[in-house]
C-alpha cells in the first residue's frame, strides 16, 4: 500500500501521461484539455480567454510547442504555492475567531 504522498506523486505522473499520450509531451491543445478537465475552477475564474495560450507560452521555454513532465511539474508547483499561501492565511484568520 502506498502512502498519501506516493499516491499524490503517482497521480501527477499518471495525469501527465494520460494527456501526453505516447508522444511523451503536452502540446498546447493537450494542455488546454488537461486544464479544462482537471482544473475547471481555474478557467471559470479566468477573465482572460487566452489564459491557456499565455501559460503555454510561459512553459514552452524551448519554443518547440512541447511541454515535458519537468515543465508540467513546475506548472503544478506554480499553481500549488499560491493555493498554499491562501490556505495558510485562511487558517490563521480562522484561528483568530
Amino acid at each position: 500500500m502506498s502512502s498519501q504522498m506516493e499516491h499524490a506523486m503517482e497521480t501527477m505522473m499518471f495525469m501527465f501521461h494520460k494527456f501526453a499520450g505516447e508522444k511523451g509531451y503536452l502540446t498546447k491543445e493537450d494542455l488546454r484539455v488537461l486544464v479544462e478537465k482537471e482544473f475547471p475552477g481555474f478557467l471559470e475564474n479566468q477573465k482572460d480567454p487566452l489564459a491557456v495560450d499565455k501559460i503555454m507560452k510561459d512553459l514552452d521555454q524551448c519554443r518547440d510547442s512541447k511541454v515535458g513532465f519537468q515543465i508540467f511539474f513546475s506548472l503544478l508547483a506554480g499553481l500549488t504555492i499560491p493555493c498554499n499561501d491562501y490556505f495558510v492565511i485562511h487558517m490563521k484568520q480562522k484561528g483568530k475567531k
